[in-house]
């Protein structure tokens, strides 16, 4: 185990022994600067001779593993969970917005010539900004602490039309599936052979195009629908009809690689020196050959070139939403009444994601009830408890976007 030290002047050094770091906060030279991971700060100068340190960073749209490491000593790694529920809350919050002349909430004034979308080059989507933001705050965080040498990136690209067919070259990649139909759900239709796919001996002939998936996650590609007839369909939404329904395979992340890589790497290079990129193959061959465990701080370990360097512990970090400033829950009451979002920032001195001590546990809290009754959890999904007492909390770090404990 090693503490990591900043100088005075807010400068990254080498980690320092537990032992070391207690003497020097013990004798007033240095004060804590963090707590996870635990850093120092010194008071006093001091010599600065530094190592050859490399990160490495596995990029990920679900989970990013970063890994820094020297020659013999990994010094920090951790898998990074990101965000998966941006496109949910973008939906909702469309879907809120259409209806908003039915609903009694405040009226939501028109706006325009505020669409920016068309106009501005290079545009992405939000949540592949949120992760491409996530990935850069967190080799952020770890350039803080660590007198980072060179930083080298996995940002592996994806064909996802080679994927599905090999031979594929030329315009043909202009001739998808699609091609001379009027909409998806023609295709659909005659892909089914315009036939239900609910019972067997279904004789209705009004058809209609199903979701597999809810919309607002799974889309409106071809992938996702499939042809029910008009009664199959409403038994279906009533439950009346159970059916094994399977959305096709997904290329979500690997699309999510193929646009963000490129963006990632070049804000990489405009922040911090020395930056370099890495391919998948090449640390799929890395792991292969050392007999490593396959895992994204492992991974990332093999990308920063240093595959044999021995691990200590390594960190899970978890990436949650900061601020929720939606006014009225989803959920509609009877009568058409939607009830406030109103739920006061701190209840009993702790709010929420707060990191707090129960039972010589580092666990956070995920839920709050105004009685002082909390559902706290870690964040490998273990619940310690669903409703315990405050009194029973000791806080140990305030609320941050990105929770962070040791996994091992």
């Amino acid at each position: 185990m090693r503490v990591f030290v900043i100088n005075h002047r807010n400068q990254a050094l080498m980690p320092t022994t537990p032992r070391k770091a207690k003497l020097l906060l013990k004798a007033g030279k240095a004060k804590v600067f963090r707590r996870t991971p635990f850093t120092i700060q010194l008071m006093v100068a001091t010599g600065e001779t530094k190592q050859e340190i490399s990160l490495g960073v596995d990029a990920g749209s679900k989970t990013m593993g970063i890994s820094a490491t020297t020659r013999i000593k990994v010094l920090i790694e951790a898998d990074v969970k990101l965000r998966t529920d941006i496109v949910d809350l973008l939906s909702t919050r469309r879907q809120n917005r259409r209806t908003r002349r039915n609903r009694k909430t405040r009226y939501r004034r028109a706006r325009f010539l505020n669409r920016v979308k068309g106009k501005k080059t290079g545009w992405l989507a939000p949540s592949i900004i949120n992760k491409i933001e996530t990935h850069l705050k967190v080799v952020k965080l770890i350039y803080t602490i660590l007198p980072v040498s060179k930083t080298i990136v996995e940002v592996a690209s994806f064909d996802i039309q080679k994927i599905k067919h090999p031979d594929i070259n030329g315009t043909d990649y202009q001739q998808g599936k699609q091609l001379d139909f009027w909409n998806v759900r023609e295709y659909v239709l005659f892909r089914d052979g315009h036939k239900c796919h609910g019972k067997k001996d279904c004789k209705n002939k009004i058809l209609n195009v199903h979701h597999i998936e809810s919309r607002k996650v799974g889309g409106d590609s071809p992938s996702n629908l499939i042809t029910l007839c008009e009664e199959c369909h409403k038994n279906y939404h009533c439950g009346k009809l159970v059916l094994n329904l399977k959305k096709g395979q997904s290329f979500k992340d690997a699309a999510f690689m193929g646009i963000m890589r490129w963006s990632f790497y070049n804000r990489l290079k405009e922040a911090y020196p020395a930056v370099s990129l890495a391919y998948g193959y090449l640390t799929k061959n890395t792991r292969i050959a050392y007999g490593l465990p396959k895992e994204h701080s492992v991974d990332a370990r093999c990308i920063s070139g240093n595959p044999l360097a021995i691990s200590s512990k390594t960190y899970l970090i978890k990436q949650v939403r900061g601020q929720n400033r939606q006014l009225h829950r989803n959920t509609i009451l009877k009568g058409g009444i939607r009830k406030a979002n109103k739920s006061p920032r701190y209840v009993k001195g702790f709010q929420l994601f707060d990191k707090v001590l129960y039972q010589n546990q580092e666990c956070f809290i995920f839920g709050r009830r105004a009685t002082g009754s909390f559902d706290i959890r870690r964040l490998d999904g273990v619940k310690l408890s669903a409703g315990v007492s405050c009194k029973k909390l000791t806080l140990v770090e305030k609320a941050n976007p990105l929770l962070m404990q040791v996994q091992r």
